[in-house]
């Protein structure tokens, strides 16, 4: 039996081990996967790490707060963890090296692209934030050749980083405050920022949201968020949270490590049995009364949960 893990603080509400043992189910792979709790003080994660490869692991996964000690701790980084500039899946070759990989920008591409329909072609882009969350998934979605890919965010230094980074691709992508952006219309515009988390909403303008525009928002949460209805009042024509992203940047971990690449679709519906439905009521703050608890992608819940994997 191979093992696999995912390695993060805290670590109990993953969703990890649901995924990837439903993901062998399907696929009939013998694995173990377990969630493995890492003390956050300096040199921890990589004896952790260290302790598991010693005891015969062969892969896992990493979320909050060790993506960027796993870059560190990586022998190789694929291309992608380069640009992306943090690891959440590593293996050990025949030799015992530590191979790095990121899979989030592989994830929403794949909900976007694969289960939602939605070509990026020559599509004008814009991505709110300038954190590692928009930073893991730039190469991915440029690579789908966007007309124009602005990224916005309240400190316009942090966007104009991302832009001189990503600028060797070719690309068009520029750096905007929220502001500028009432001088453009897009047709896909993706949240990248936590105000989601807060049941807030990024400054935007009115009316910058083309006619038959999508919306995406990299939380995810049982009801829209505050991001997703605002998408609605301003008439798009689809709006996605990042639900989808979750199981999809998993599936592209399992078929790193197994050479198989599972159906998606099934665990995505067993994770999210009941459809969406749009309504005035606000998700209210983790930590906050009754009610929705809104969770986003790469980031941390107050109550102390991780949610990205």
């Amino acid at each position: 039996m191979f093992h696999y893990a995912v390695f993060g603080n805290p670590i109990s509400h993953s969703k990890s081990p649901f995924i990837h043992t439903a993901f062998a189910q399907q696929t009939h792979q013998s694995i173990q996967y377990e969630a493995i709790l890492v003390d956050t003080p300096p040199g921890e994660f990589a004896k952790a790490v260290q302790s598991f490869q010693d005891q015969g692991g062969n892969g896992f996964n990493i979320t909050v707060p060790f993506k960027q000690a796993a870059f560190d701790l990586a022998d190789q980084r694929t291309p992608r963890a380069q640009l992306a500039g943090a690891v959440n899946t590593m293996w050990f070759d025949g030799q015992g090296r530590r191979i790095g990989d990121n899979t989030d920008g592989i994830g929403i591409l794949r909900d976007l692209r694969d289960n939602h329909g939605l070509s990026i072609y020559e599509k004008r882009l814009l991505i709110l934030g300038a954190g590692g969350a928009v930073r893991g998934v730039l190469e991915p979605l440029l690579n789908e050749s966007p007309a124009l890919c602005v990224i916005a965010n309240r400190t316009l230094a942090k966007a104009e980083e991302l832009v001189e980074l990503f600028a060797p691709l070719g690309r068009k992508v520029t750096a905007s405050s929220y502001e500028a952006l009432r001088e453009h219309i897009f047709d896909l515009i993706i949240n990248g920022t936590s105000t989601s988390l807060h049941g807030e909403l990024p400054p935007l303008p009115d009316g910058i949201l083309a006619e038959q525009g999508w919306a995406y928002d990299m939380m995810y949460a049982s009801q829209p968020t505050t991001f997703m209805q605002w998408a609605q009042t301003q008439g798009a024509t689809q709006v996605q949270d990042g639900l989808g992203m979750l199981v999809e940047q998993a599936a592209e971990a399992f078929y790193l490590w197994r050479g198989v690449r599972p159906d998606t679709a099934p665990v995505i519906a067993q994770l999210r049995p009941q459809k969406l439905s749009f309504s005035t009521e606000r998700p209210v703050e983790i930590g906050g009364p009754a009610g929705l608890e809104p969770t986003r992608y790469g980031d941390w819940e107050r109550k102390g949960r991780c949610i990205d994997f």
